[in-house]
């Protein structure tokens, strides 16, 4: 049996919305979890402003304080969360062994990853410029307050197919702003928005400017300026919302030749479980979805690897 002295008994690394409630399950446990939070805690979600289908909040949340409630709430009960990242992994032999950005060795009978997924991004300033505060990766998130108002989509696979029919619904007109002559959605999807009377697709054109206005301490989107890629034209057309819906890449360099990934590179894991491809390595949250990308489901599969980590962690005692 391994010898369990001095040894971490869950080290979990993220702090979204997985990572802190695997630490929140964990800690109430008694397994004393230790986070690594990265330099900043809280994940992606600190970068939206008001959260309003996260159950529990009527009125809405803020992102960064729904975050700080519950990694108050892991602490409450034990958890040990740290402003540390962790920089190199060595699965292949139990006990596991970490190291962090200083270097230091860590141990662990049991390890959750929770690294998540980053959305690709335009690369031009202006949408570091006005992103939650008119720019979104997030038509599920964020669309209930451009109801009503004019939005454009960026992008022309299945995802950007997605949360232009998702934001028909709600916005009086959608523009999808693709690059090619042609979508690279799937056929249904291609057929539903050429048949949705509000949306608009303009072809060849990709957005060289995200254009705004500041009032106050608040910014808004007011237009955005295209570039014709065949004929090196431009255009500006007037949107109150941008939603870039390039794709995401998960986080999981670190783990490259440690487990098995998908083609897409997220970490896979066997269905129904927040099992990977080594025993005693679980993965939750967005590093292994990649479909629904939702808070409050990156939290249930935070809860999942916990109890998944536990049931592991109960033939050592």
């Amino acid at each position: 049996m391994t010898n369990i002295n001095n040894l971490k008994q869950i080290v979990i690394i993220g702090s979204g919305p997985a990572g802190l409630t695997a630490a929140l399950y964990s800690a109430r446990a008694d397994y004393n979890p230790i986070v690594y939070e990265g330099l900043v805690s809280g994940g992606q979600l600190t970068t939206a402003t008001v959260i309003e289908n996260y159950p529990g909040f009527p009125e809405g949340i803020h992102g960064t304080e729904l975050m700080q409630k519950i990694r108050e709430q892991a602490s409450k009960f034990g958890a040990e969360l740290l402003f540390s990242t962790i920089d190199k992994v060595d699965f292949s032999k139990h006990p596991f062994t970490l190291w962090d950005d200083k270097n230091n060795e860590i141990k662990a009978l049991s390890v959750i990853i929770a690294t998540g997924a980053s959305p690709r991004m335009l690369g031009i300033p202006s949408e570091k410029e006005y992103f939650g505060q008119g720019v979104s990766t997030c038509a599920t998130c964020d669309g209930y307050f451009y109801k009503g108002k004019v939005v454009a989509v960026i992008g022309g696979g299945d995802t950007a197919a997605m949360e232009a029919i998702y934001l028909s619904n709600l916005a009086s007109k959608v523009y999808i702003i693709h690059r090619r002559d042609e979508l690279r959605a799937c056929a249904c999807s291609q057929k539903k928005i050429l048949n949705t009377p509000n949306i608009e697709v303009i072809w060849d054109s990709v957005v060289d400017e995200i254009i705004g206005e500041t009032k106050g301490f608040a910014k808004y989107v007011t237009a955005i300026k295209l570039k014709n890629v065949k004929t090196n034209t431009y255009n500006t057309i007037n949107v109150d919302g941008v939603f870039i819906a390039i794709g995401h890449h998960p986080n999981t360099e670190l783990f490259v030749n440690q487990l098995e990934l998908t083609e897409e590179k997220y970490i896979k894991t066997i269905p129904g479980t927040t099992k990977t491809s080594v025993d005693g390595v679980f993965a939750c949250g967005d590093v292994q979805d990649p479909v629904y990308k939702q808070a409050v489901v990156a939290a249930g599969s935070g809860a999942m690897a916990a109890l998944d980590a536990q049931n592991f962690l109960e033939k050592f005692y």
